[in-house]
């Protein structure tokens, strides 16, 4: 049975129609998990690293903020309920991932890799209790302002031969290929991505939205979802021990708030519709 013992998330309630949701950055293991796991595994290495930190401006521009305790090793909250694909034909992690990003597997013994049984209690016990907070926060913002936008923050190491060629994008924004928010926002950030000298930008290239940006955007209800995928080298140190880098961080930050702002802006012109 799962180990629902530990705090699932911690939610921040802000005043703003705009919710940050930051699904890959916990790091527990429950033990009974953790003893199954490989070493390296134990370190988690695939983690969106730091992101409340880096993000730690959100709070004073009245966001409401959503943030797993649990390592996406346990259950990848960004993955559809059933497992499917998000990126048909190319390589991907799963609901309960069995192997790292570096293609390795997490489990010491194959034969420890979650089955269809613990998969589905760990989706009950997990993923279900994230999800439905997300879906209240944002329907509270859109009873209440009569918009929600949904920010859903990423990060990941910016050379991965597992899931794409050479070097990625630093700041990769997604939309669900133009589905999951206003056209017009989406320009806006792209517009502010590029002009971050320094940096690359790319609107809905490598990575177009997880599930949380497809699902939950509803443009015709006018909650507004936009993912962005950070390359980590742009804040943090991507190997071992994973420091955070603020001399580093400091650059990126101002671009990162400008385009939170410009989606709580977006919010607020679109109170009441």
């Amino acid at each position: 049975m799962p180990d629902t013992t530990h705090p699932l998330f911690t939610f921040h309630q802000g005043t703003a129609p705009l919710l940050i949701s930051m699904p890959h950055v916990g790091t527990y293991l429950p033990p009974a998990i953790a003893a199954r796991l490989t070493p390296e595994a134990r370190q988690v290495p695939d983690t969106d690293w730091h992101l409340e930190r880096l993000y730690g401006f959100a709070r004073e521009l009245g966001a409401s903020i959503l943030v797993p305790t649990h390592s996406r090793y346990v259950v990848d909250l960004n993955r559809p309920p059933d497992g499917a694909s998000l990126y048909p034909g190319q390589s991907v992690t799963g609901l309960c991932p069995v192997d790292t990003f570096d293609d390795t597997p997490l489990y010491a013994d194959p034969a420890d890799a979650p089955g269809e049984a613990e998969v589905a209690a760990r989706r009950t016990a997990y993923w279900e209790p994230y999800h439905a907070q997300l879906r209240a926060g944002l329907e509270r913002m859109r009873a209440e302002h009569g918009v929600a936008v949904l920010w859903d923050a990423h990060s990941i190491r910016s050379v991965l031969p597992r899931f794409f060629e050479g070097r990625l994008t630093d700041l990769n924004l997604g939309t669900g290929k133009g589905t999951s928010c206003d056209p017009a926002l989406a320009e806006e950030l792209l517009g502010i991505a590029k002009a971050a000298t320094g940096y690359t930008a790319v609107l809905n290239g490598r990575f177009t939205g997880g599930y949380i940006t497809r699902h939950y955007g509803e443009p015709a209800r006018n909650i507004h979802a936009v993912q962005l995928e950070m390359t980590q080298c742009s804040y943090m140190q991507e190997a071992l021990p994973f420091d955070y880098l603020p001399e580093v961080a400091a650059r990126v930050q101002p671009h990162l708030r400008r385009m939170v702002e410009a989606a709580l802006a977006f919010a607020l012109s679109r109170r009441g519709g």
